[in-house]
């Protein structure tokens, strides 16, 4: 028993002996992999529900799961970032920057006056691979809903998030979907 733990031991120390070597090229590639193989199980993960159940709980489930996870990453980024308590419009610019689909989709967030921000999901990995299989959009409005609003309120419980647009609303050809968050 001690030499397996001694040997997993060397196993993680190894493994971030291998990290340590690595040069911010090869540390970017990695970091959009674990977005990728993120999104994967929960693409897996919801496709497994839908497929013993139906379309309707597997939307339930996932929102119920993001209304989970989104506090979590907002949690973890602000400490990463070492955030202060309630920072703002500038704070939630800040983290929605470092959440696992900044690393692999394209957005923009742009601040529009003093206290409204708007994001936009000018590439989105999920959309994009359907579209390339002739699949339907996603319609991940009501779970997207779910996701911002709680990500918003976890970094500042005083930003307010309304969705301007995201699918089953058409693809305008600009974005796929488009958040508008106000303090």
């Amino acid at each position: 028993m001690d030499d397996a733990k001694a040997k997993w031991k060397v196993d993680k120390l190894s493994n971030w002996e291998q990290v340590d070597s690595f040069d911010s090229e090869q540390l970017k590639i990695l970091l959009s992999d674990f977005g990728k193989r993120w999104l994967a199980h929960d693409g897996l993960w919801f496709q497994a529900v839908e497929h013993n159940f139906d379309i309707e709980t597997a939307m339930r489930l996932d929102a119920q799961a993001w209304g989970r996870f989104s506090p979590i990453e907002a949690k973890r980024i602000m400490k990463f970032l070492k955030m202060p308590e309630m920072p703002g419009l500038e704070g939630l610019m800040e983290a929605l920057k470092f959440r696992l689909y900044a690393f692999i989709n394209v957005q923009t967030i742009e601040r529009i006056d003093e206290k409204t921000v708007e994001l936009k999901m000018v590439d989105c990995r999920v959309q994009t691979a359907r579209r390339r299989k002739n699949l339907e959009p996603f319609p991940c409005k009501q779970v997207g809903i779910v996701e911002y609003t709680t990500f918003a309120e976890t970094i500042d419980p005083r930003i307010k998030t309304e969705c301007v647009r995201c699918v089953p609303d058409e693809y305008n050809g600009e974005c796929w979907c488009h958040w508008r968050f106000r303090l």
